[in-house]
C-alpha cells in the first residue's frame, strides 16, 4: 500500500499545515483578497495569494529562481527530515520528483518581456524559468536527485496526475520513494485568459450557490513524499480518464468524471457508500458545479457529504490536485470536522441535481475521502485516500 508518509503546503489558507489547519476550521483565508497588483488588465478579480517570505533559491541554482520554486522550497522545508530520510534509506537513485505546473516560471517570462519593453530587462532572467520541466528539474538538482525527474501539465489536473504518476512509479518498483505535488504562481496571463473566456469572478469565487460567476484564481505549493513505509494516511486507489469533448468545458452528462471514480472506487475495492467525505472539483463556474453535482448524484445520490474548499484556496490550476490532496491528508491525519460549502453571502442553487454539499461543519465518520480534478480537454483524476488500521 502506498503512503504519504509526510506532506506540506502554502496557499491563500497559511504558510503550513498548522496555520492551515486553523484557518479552514475557522472558514477563514488570510491570502484570500481582491486583487491590488494589476494582474487584471481590465476590471476586478479576486486572488489567492501566499502571504509570508518565501525561502530563496540559493545563488549558485540561479538559473532556477522563480516564485514557482521558491513555493515548492517553502513546501519541501516542512517536509525535510522525511526527504532527507528517503534519501538515506533508499539512495538517491531511488527517489522520483513527479509534479505538476501549469505557470512554471511564467510570471517571470512576463517581466522580462515587458522589461524589455520599458528598456529595463530583468538582469537574473534565464529562458529555462518558464519552461514547464523546470520545477522536478529544480527540485531534484537542489536535493541532488538522480531518479526520475518529471513535470506533468494538465491543466487543473496536473498535480492529481504526478501524484498518480509516482504512486506508480513506486509500484513498478522503478524507485522507493516518489517526491509528488505542484506549484503554480499568480500570472497575469491565466488570470486575463480566464478573463476572457468569462470565467473569472469579479468577487470571491462562490461554489455551488445560485450567483457564481466563475473562478478565483490562487497560487500554492504542495509536496508529499509517497513511500511503501507504515504510515497513518494511505492512497487507496486512483482513477484518470479523458473526456475528448470540449477544449474548455465538461461533457454535458460527465462520462469521463464518471469514469476516473469508478476507477478509484475499483482499485481502492470499494463501494460509493463506503467514502465519507468527497472533496468536490467544485470551481464556481456554472458548467462545472452543474456537471458536477449531476455527476456525484448519479454514483453516491445525498449520502456522501461533500464540499468544495476553493472558495479559500482559490483555484490553485495545476497545484490544485496536491492541495486538495494534503487538504485531505489534513482531515485524517489530525481528525479535523469536515469542511461546510459557504453560503453565507450567497444562496446555495438549489437547481443543481442534490448531493450532499454540507451546511456546517461535521465529524467524520467513515475516514475515506475522495478528491477530483477536472481539467481542460476533459482530464479528470480521482483520488481515494483512508486511514490505516494497521
Amino acid at each position: 500500500m502506498i503512503t504519504l508518509t509526510a506532506a506540506g503546503m502554502v496557499n491563500a489558507l497559511g504558510n503550513n499545515l498548522d496555520e492551515i489547519a486553523g484557518n479552514l476550521q475557522a472558514n477563514i483565508a488570510p491570502g484570500l483578497e481582491r486583487d491590488r497588483d494589476g494582474w487584471l488588465q481590465h476590471g476586478e478579480c479576486w486572488v489567492g495569494r501566499v502571504t509570508g517570505n518565501l525561502p530563496d533559491v540559493p545563488p549558485e541554482m540561479a538559473q532556477y529562481n522563480s516564485r514557482n520554486n521558491r513555493l515548492l522550497l517553502a513546501a519541501l522545508a516542512q517536509i525535510r527530515p522525511q526527504v532527507d530520510d528517503a534519501i538515506t534509506r533508499y539512495g538517491n537513485e531511488r527517489v522520483a520528483v513527479v509534479l505538476g505546473t501549469s505557470t512554471s516560471g511564467l510570471d517571470e517570462g512576463d517581466r522580462m518581456v515587458s522589461g524589455t519593453h520599458a528598456g529595463k530587462p530583468p538582469a537574473a532572467y534565464r529562458y529555462g524559468q518558464q519552461e514547464l520541466g523546470d520545477p522536478s528539474r529544480f527540485l531534484s538538482d537542489y536535493l541532488q536527485l538522480f531518479g526520475p525527474a518529471l513535470t506533468i501539465s494538465t491543466a487543473c489536473s496536473s498535480s492529481a496526475r504526478a501524484i498518480i504518476t509516482g504512486k506508480r512509479l513506486i509500484e513498478s518498483g522503478m524507485v522507493d520513494a516518489a517526491i509528488v505535488g505542484g506549484a503554480d504562481t499568480l500570472s497575469r496571463m491565466p488570470i486575463n485568459g480566464f478573463n476572457s473566456l468569462e470565467s473569472l469572478s469579479n468577487v470571491r469565487c462562490k461554489p455551488f450557490s445560485a450567483e457564481r460567476n466563475g473562478i478565483t484564481i490562487g497560487e500554492a505549493g504542495a509536496l508529499i513524499l509517497l513511500t511503501k513505509q507504515p504510515g497513518k494516511v494511505q492512497l487507496l486507489g486512483v482513477g484518470e480518464s479523458s473526456d475528448a469533448w470540449h477544449m474548455s468545458a465538461p461533457h454535458p452528462e460527465g462520462v469521463g468524471a464518471i469514469r476516473a471514480i469508478e476507477m478509484a472506487l475499483g482499485e481502492a475495492k470499494l463501494r460509493p457508500q463506503d467514502i465519507g467525505y468527497i472533496n468536490m472539483h467544485g470551481t464556481a463556474t456554472r458548467l462545472n458545479d452543474e456537471i458536477e453535482a449531476k455527476v456525484v448524484n448519479q454514483l453516491f445520490g445525498e449520502s456522501v457529504p461533500c464540499s468544495s474548499t476553493k472558495h479559500l484556496t482559490g483555484h490553485t490550476l495545476g497545484a490544485a490536485g496536491a492541495c486538495e490532496a494534503v487538504l485531505c491528508y489534513l482531515l485524517l491525519s489530525r481528525g479535523l470536522p469536515l469542511p461546510a460549502q459557504d453560503f453565507t453571502d450567497a444562496h446555495q442553487d438549489l437547481t443543481l441535481a442534490p448531493c450532499g454539499l454540507l451546511g456546517a461543519p461535521q465529524p467524520f465518520t467513515k475516514p475515506i475521502m475522495l478528491s477530483n480534478s477536472f481539467a481542460f480537454g476533459g482530464n479528470n483524476t480521482s483520488l481515494i485516500f483512508g486511514v490505516s488500521h494497521d
